[in-house]
């Protein structure tokens, strides 16, 4: 009787994973793959005593953290897309910036560093903060409204003195 429950917990627990699997596009699901199967190399250096007991757990979890995060978000968006994804402790924080910011001050939505945009945080056994990397378009667009921010901000500290045609240069003439 003891097995029959058993068995049927697991094929319950199989349907329920394939029925989650299976709402997802290929993208999406090759990243939980993937996570899968970092969890799997985790678990066998774990049972060939090649990592701390520490160690196992602290990377346990944070792939169950990229898990929750991946989930909510392909849910959130209907869409087979994510982001790539980064989760951190608060003490591993300096592994992503030069000088990390405290998570108290973390706001959902915000850029840090034009390099993560913070999604939240995640408690699995420990807290991770969760961050997306942002394409190279869009940390080039980030770092150009910093130069036009601080463009706008010296020509209001230090208006430019008005263009003396004497002083400039003279425009070059010719063909190339």
């Amino acid at each position: 009787m003891i097995l029959v429950c058993i068995a049927g917990a697991g094929v319950a627990r199989g349907q329920a994973l394939r029925a989650t699997d299976s709402e997802f596009g290929p993208i999406v699901r090759a990243y939980l793959d993937y996570l899968k199967n970092e969890q799997e190399v985790v678990d066998d250096r774990a049972s060939r005593h090649e990592i701390k007991r520490a160690y196992y757990l602290r990377n346990s979890n944070r792939i169950r953290a990229l898990r929750q995060a991946a989930v909510r978000i392909a849910r959130e968006t209907a869409n087979d897309y994510l982001p790539e994804l980064e989760a951190a402790a608060a003490e591993e924080l300096r592994n992503l910036f030069q000088t990390p910011p405290k998570p108290a001050i973390l706001r959902e939505g915000e850029v840090y560093s034009n390099t993560f945009r913070y999604l939240g945080s995640v408690r699995s056994g420990d807290t991770f903060y969760i961050f997306a990397r942002l394409d190279p378009y869009e940390q080039a667009e980030m770092m150009e409204k910093a130069k036009a921010n601080q463009s706008v901000e010296s020509s209001a500290v230090a208006p430019t003195p008005p263009r003396d045609e004497a002083n400039s240069r003279p425009r070059r003439v010719g063909s190339p």
